[in-house]
């Protein structure tokens, strides 16, 4: 009898790609509590920005937090004209008070920060030690949203996997190639930016297990959102949820070596290491710092409206 080594190489990668586990719910957050989850971050951007990371009390007495209907808004200063000589845009960093390990977060999200200059990003992250993972990434408007993996030391990932999205790198360690880290670009340009503004926004979804990390993302107006993902349940099955956005596996990789603990950090940025290298290719007006200096009014839409967030372990 002929035995088929193909096929059951093919069965085997199936297999493992559509893989999933049960959760439970550990976290549900929404509005206010979403808010006391997080602490603020009044640092120096780590990527270079052209920004000014504020405390809460800051924060509130500029109006850069609102917490209504039970939904929590984020947002820079829109109303302050730069000089050269001032401190960048005042813009918010927060950070979770807990550490997630293996876990499943589910992020809904009205809107996220728009505008040329800016530079918006959902992340796990434990840096440098317990590595980086980027959820939700972009820069200047440009879609579709990127995902990622850094590391602190050698790591790569398989150059095809079953996902929807498209690799854009394979090396994961962040000092080989400028810090771009293995991304994923999502095939969805209703992901990022004024296109998922407009359609309503969506859900994004990590799935961070010890053999493999996978993100997902359904459109708001999508008919294949998962039931436990558009009504969160007290528990989740993560194995109906498809065909993720993005796949990492640990085929060349140990994750488990490479990403420990992971807090959960939300910023917005502008200009810096990213959003301000590829400005000028964004078809976006003037230079990146003189822009986001002078044109307060055009950051009225750099914000992220959350409506919840539910974590499992």
């Amino acid at each position: 009898m002929r035995i088929d080594f193909h096929f059951f190489l093919i069965l085997a990668l199936v297999v493992t790609v559509t893989f999933g586990a049960t959760y439970q719910r550990s976290s549900q957050l929404a509005g206010q509590s979403f808010l006391d989850a997080f602490n603020f971050q009044a640092i120096t951007d780590p990527t270079h920005g052209r920004v000014t990371y504020v405390n809460e009390s800051a924060a509130r007495a500029d109006k850069l937090i609102s917490v209504a209907n039970n939904k929590l808004m984020l947002r820079a200063d829109y109303t302050t004209k730069l000089s050269s000589s001032d401190p960048g845009r005042k813009s918010f960093r927060i950070m979770s008070n807990s550490q997630y390990e293996t876990h499943v977060a589910i992020f809904d999200i009205a809107h996220m920060p728009q505008g040329c200059g800016t530079w918006p990003a959902i992340l796990g992250a434990n840096w440098p030690n317990g590595g980086e993972i980027d959820i939700v990434e972009g820069v200047n408007d440009q879609t579709p949203n990127k995902c990622s993996l850094h590391t602190s030391s050698n790591c790569t990932m398989p150059s095809s996997r079953l996902m929807s999205g498209t690799i854009s790198g394979t090396d994961c360690y962040a000092y080989d190639n400028g810090n771009a880290g293995c991304g994923v670009n999502m095939n969805d340009k209703k992901s990022y930016g004024p296109q998922f503004n407009s359609n309503g926004g969506g859900w994004y979804a990590i799935e961070k297990h010890s053999s493999y990390i996978k993100i997902f993302f359904w459109e708001r107006t999508s008919s294949s959102v998962p039931s436990d993902v558009k009504s969160p349940r007290l528990s989740i099955n993560t194995s109906h949820w498809g065909t993720p956005a993005a796949y990492f596996p640990d085929t060349d990789c140990d994750l488990s070596a490479h990403f420990g603990p992971q807090n959960i950090v939300i910023n917005l940025t502008f200009c810096g290491d990213w959003a301000g290298s590829v400005y000028a290719a964004s078809g976006c007006p003037s230079t990146c710092v003189d822009y986001v200096d002078k044109n307060p009014s055009a950051f009225k839409n750099a914000y992220f409206e959350f409506n919840s967030l539910n974590i499992y372990q």
